[in-house]
């Protein structure tokens, strides 16, 4: 075969699309994965992997040694004759031929992973990618008499670096792991690497699925950290508004603006917020997109949502309609918009008369749930949270709810396994249903069924008056329990099951019963905060109810007066 058909037969299109996933082949201890190391020129990439190679007892492969044993060139000649988009694709043939293959260690070119298809292929391999990041002083003399590699021919080493980490850096960042690196000698930082891959734990990925609107959920530890490097290949460009309360924004906004700048992302703005129902109003939003405005936000800058519910509902409604319509990222921190109210695209601020009765449907690009955030959450909050995790238990059917029943008490404790498990199951539940019925106008079911204990829950909030005194899950949880009793006094479910639900919300610390609130409240004002609930139709209540866990269901023709005599019976003034 000629020189000049070897580059040929790696730069013509393959007949296999490149992109496909492949599997990720087992040993007896678990899933085994291919390293790829990536990096800048000088970083160490084939000595570390050589050695990595050896220490995790897998093959090493040198994707330019490959190369050019491919097209029987070295590889200044391939950029010289066919020059670098040929070069480019030609690489990324090879690196994906290598990871369709056995599990292996693969150094990577210092260009290969800035490609973006490239970038694309690796994370479609399954294989795990480890950014050797190492500083320039460092790399000025680790590249000294490389002056045969194409980038350094008859230029200035030091510039060429300094263009190269301002390009590349931003786009390294999306490596699963990054290991920066010293001038240690390489066997310790070997054992560094294969350290950070032996802890890397790797986010769960969950798709909603709505054709172009679609997206992910990613939920694990250590997100903040590599938000722009997550975020940044479903953005138009690398510029980002973000909204956040004043007390989230003291605990995790720092590690958010790293996490971002890490990638190259310019941060415009940071508008914070009062922490708090009152702050979802038409004045506060005012204030929130005039600050992007102000800032030079256009129609690709995307607005960052970092906070609990209040703030996901607020930045996703200045996002939808601010220049009609910017990008948008969820960051939920709280329990319950981790669960909940961060997926599915509701927005909205409320009015006097009631709960998000202004808003617009508009999906996130992308939904990040750091479940460690949920580590510095006060116990009143995590356990609010939870009221919606009950009511996708219940939702989901007996299995999930039976684990909430056994699990809640160790949750709301702040057990790190059973925070996690309950956010990815509840994730998966919602982005199905969303999937299934994005802007509820199903008749009977489909999103409307995440509305279970909300008909209540939504009128004693309003009736409240927005302040503190009852947070959003509580509200719910008392909504669960009151649906629950009226799903009994209907004859849609057993006389247990009341009783079932009230016993798990109140073993979890939060109230069930109107007599669990603080205050009292009037039958006749809470019927009027439902009849304007944003579900009424024609004036009519409508509530989910249920025969069991799986089996709820929405309701018209309620007849009011057995939804009085229900609040009435718990203690409600007439």
């Amino acid at each position: 075969m000629s020189r000049n058909h070897a580059l040929a037969s790696l730069t013509e299109p393959s007949a296999e699309p490149v992109l496909a996933p492949q599997p990720v082949h087992s040993s007896p201890s678990g899933p085994v994965r291919s390293i790829v190391l990536v990096g800048m020129p000088g970083a160490g990439k084939s000595s570390i992997g050589r050695r990595l190679a050896g220490r995790l007892g897998l093959p090493f492969k040198d994707a330019d040694t490959e190369i050019e044993a491919a097209a029987g060139l070295p590889i200044t000649e391939i950029f010289a004759r066919y020059g670098e988009p040929h070069f480019r694709d030609g690489e990324r043939r090879v690196i994906a031929r290598l990871l369709a293959g056995p599990p292996l260690v693969l150094a990577t070119g210092g260009g290969a992973f800035a490609d973006a298809e490239t970038r694309a292929a690796v994370r479609a391999s399954g294989a795990l990618s480890v950014w050797l990041r190492v500083p320039l002083a460092s790399l000025l003399r680790r590249v000294a008499g490389r002056e045969h590699r194409p980038m350094f021919l008859n230029a200035d080493p030091r510039e060429v670096l300094e263009r190269l980490i301002a390009a590349r850096h931003p786009l390294f960042a999306e490596a699963d792991i990054t290991v920066d690196c010293t001038d240690e000698p390489p066997e310790i930082t070997t054992r560094r690497v294969a350290d950070a891959i032996a802890a890397h734990r790797e986010p769960a990925w969950l798709r909603v699925g709505l054709g172009e609107r679609a997206y992910d959920i990613v939920a694990g530890e250590g997100l903040l950290a590599r938000a722009g490097a997550l975020i940044g290949p479903v953005l138009p460009t690398r510029r980002v508004v973000v909204v956040s309360d004043a007390e989230v924004a003291k605990l995790h906004l720092p590690a958010l603006r790293r996490g971002l700048e890490a990638a190259g992302f310019t941060v415009m703005a940071e508008h914070l917020v009062p922490p708090g129902e009152a702050t979802k109003c038409f004045a506060v939003a005012q204030g929130a997109i005039e600050t992007m405005l102000a800032a030079g936000a256009d129609r690709r800058t995307a607005v960052v949502a970092l906070g609990g519910g209040v703030v996901g509902d607020l930045a996703g409604f200045c996002a939808a309609i601010a220049l009609r319509g910017l990008p948008f990222v969820q960051v939920p921190t709280t329990l319950l918009a981790q669960v909940d109210s961060s997926v599915g695209g509701k927005t909205g601020i409320n009015l006097s008369l009631g709960k998000n009765l202004v808003g617009a449907f508009h999906q996130p690009r992308i939904v990040l749930a750091d479940t460690s955030t949920l580590g510095t959450l006060p116990p009143r909050e995590l356990r609010a949270g939870w009221a919606e995790v009950a009511k996708h238990g219940l939702i989901a059917g007996e299995e999930f709810w039976a684990w909430c029943e056994e699990a809640g008490p160790r949750a709301v404790r702040g057990d790190p396994e059973a925070l996690a498990h309950a956010v990815l199951e509840s994730c998966r539940l919602k982005a199905a249903v969303v999937a299934a019925d994005e802007r509820e106008e199903s008749e009977e079911g489909g999103r409307a069924l995440l509305n279970l204990g909300h008909t209540f829950g939504h009128a004693l909030e309003a009736e409240s008056g927005y302040g503190g005194a009852l947070l959003h899950g509580e509200a719910v949880a008392v909504g669960l329990g009151l649906a629950a009793s009226l799903s009994a006094r209907l004859g849609h479910c057993s006389q247990e099951w009341p009783g079932r639900v009230i016993s798990h919300l109140q073993a979890v610390g939060l109230p069930a019963r109107i007599g669990d609130l603080p205050r009292s409240y009037s039958a006749r004002l809470l019927l009027g905060r439902m009849r304007n609930d944003k579900k009424a139709r024609d004036g009519a209540m409508r509530f989910v109810l249920f025969k069991g866990p799986g089996a709820c269901f929405t309701a018209g023709g309620v007849p009011p007066e057995q939804v009085e005599r229900l609040l009435l019976d718990e203690g409600c003034a007439p």
